[in-house]
């Protein structure tokens, strides 16, 4: 492996100016391209990943910020602002904002989690000048018109309904409130009806205010990208908008620490919906996203209902056709994490699948698994990790979310060998730790007295 290089240099065309820090993270390692990191004299950090034989750049901002930084009564407000920035700024109207994109046949979104916000653009290279001027103008000139923001507030109360409208889709938040309850993690990132409803215009602005300063941000591009000219475009942007001068000297945010211990164990929540299938979550605490076992939990996970050769989907879909859809899965945060298993099944079924997992579940949490079982999760974690990095915005992806969650880049093998290190004794271990806790069940669906009496026996 290359020992990756570390340089300051002054940017071109700086004179005269606060002189930027920069240094080159990864040396175009096998299956990377060249990663290289700035930090402006404001403390926004700049981080490309240089890959010249594709012809597309996905460029993003990413904020430091998601729904777990609001209070009770800001329910909502991380993805209300998320909208609100594709709404206009001083320069330029909404229409202005997605015409720009459209016309070279871009891409242009945004997301909020629990933890980070992310805006983007994928566009030709010879465009990527025009995706830096728009976004970044959009996250630093954004005039959060009042207008615009009772027009969104329409639009997210139909985003909310038509979430609870998926059941497949809404179970999972569920669950999380099972573990986690009435805490910033276990609260809906969109929100709810009522917060949505109480949020102003005044309440929204000091939100983005207060969470949208550059030591908060991260700005990220992959693709046929130069970095000293993505650099300066940036840093051209947010001077004019004098977004740097506000936070010359300052220091970026570091990743988030914590300690959060989830102590939910036989919970079980319930909504009663008369759907066709029932949707179930059973599961219990994971790992966090800095704890080291998250890598063999990962193909633990994969070994469990990750692919179709794996243990639940043969047993569950294959064996006995009792379910089109079972997966496994984990969530980690910065203080925690979660470890879930999801069927979609008949109401009438739900008793079996439940057993079913409970049962897989335990027989691994006392023998773990066979060494063909963990040699073939190896494999399957590790191609789709490769393979789902096979596009400039999963790059660009990356490499937001691995300076905000870790503060530092690893390199594609870095990973592959992560992933390839686990062993059957560690597969056995996590296994233990994490399978052999008593879970907690969360359920969307037609559940009458007899079924709730199933449900609550599955966490017995």
């Amino acid at each position: 492996m290359t020992r990756p290089s570390r340089t300051t240099a002054r940017p071109a065309g700086t004179a005269g100016r606060a002189v930027a820090r920069t240094r080159t993270l990864l040396k175009g390692e096998s299956g990377t391209g060249t990663v290289r990191k700035t930090v402006l004299p404001g403390g926004l950090r700049v981080i490309t990943e240089t890959l010249p034989t594709v012809r597309s750049a996905t460029f993003g901002i990413w904020a430091h910020v998601g729904s777990r930084d609001e209070t009770p009564a800001q329910g909502g407000a991380t993805h209300y602002l998320e909208h609100l920035l594709f709404k206009g700024t001083e320069r330029r109207s909404a229409l202005d904002i997605s015409a720009a994109l459209d016309a070279v046949g871009g891409e242009m979104n945004a997301f909020t989690t629990k933890e980070f916000t992310c805006y983007y653009a994928r566009v030709l290279d010879t465009d990527l000048p025009l995706a830096i001027d728009v976004v970044c103008d959009m996250l630093t000139g954004s005039v959060i018109d009042p207008a615009e923001v009772e027009a969104e507030r329409g639009v997210i109360l139909e985003e909310i309904a038509m979430t609870e409208d998926d059941p497949g889709d809404c179970v999972h938040d569920l669950f999380t409130k099972t573990l986690l309850g009435d805490s910033p993690l276990g609260r809906p990132v969109l929100g709810t009806v009522d917060t949505v409803n109480a949020l102003t215009r005044d309440r929204v602005a000091r939100f983005y205010k207060k969470h949208y300063d550059p030591t908060r941000l991260v700005v990220t591009a992959a693709g046929n990208v130069d970095h000293a000219k993505v650099v300066r475009r940036v840093r051209a942007a947010f001077e004019s908008a004098g977004a740097l001068a506000r936070t010359e000297g300052a220091e970026p945010l570091g990743p988030r620490t914590g300690s959060r211990a989830i102590r939910a164990a036989g919970r079980v929540e319930v909504l009663d919906r008369g759907t066709e299938q029932a949707h179930i979550v059973l599961g219990m605490p994971g790992v966090s996203r800095n704890d080291e076992r998250r890598w063999t939990l990962g193909v633990l996970s994969a070994a469990l209902g990750g692919g179709m050769s794996s243990r639940l989907f043969q047993e569950i879909r294959e064996k006995r056709g009792l379910a089109y859809s079972t997966y496994a899965y984990t969530s980690g945060f910065a203080d925690c994490g979660l470890f879930g298993v999801y069927a979609g099944c008949r109401p009438g079924q739900v008793a079996d699948v439940l057993k079913i997992c409970r049962q897989e579940l335990d027989q691994v949490a006392r023998n773990g698994l066979p060494d063909e079982e963990v040699r073939r999760a190896i494999g399957q974690l590790s191609g789709s990790t490769v393979l789902g990095l096979e596009d400039t915005g999963a790059l660009m992806h990356r490499l937001g979310k691995s300076e905000l969650c870790w503060g530092e880049q690893m390199s594609v093998d870095a990973m592959l060998a992560k992933i390839s290190a686990v062993t059957p004794d560690d597969i056995r271990e996590v296994a233990r730790d994490v399978l052999g806790r008593r879970p907690s069940l969360s359920v969307i669906g037609p559940v009458d007295d007899r079924r709730l009496h199933h449900l609550h026996e599955a966490v017995a």
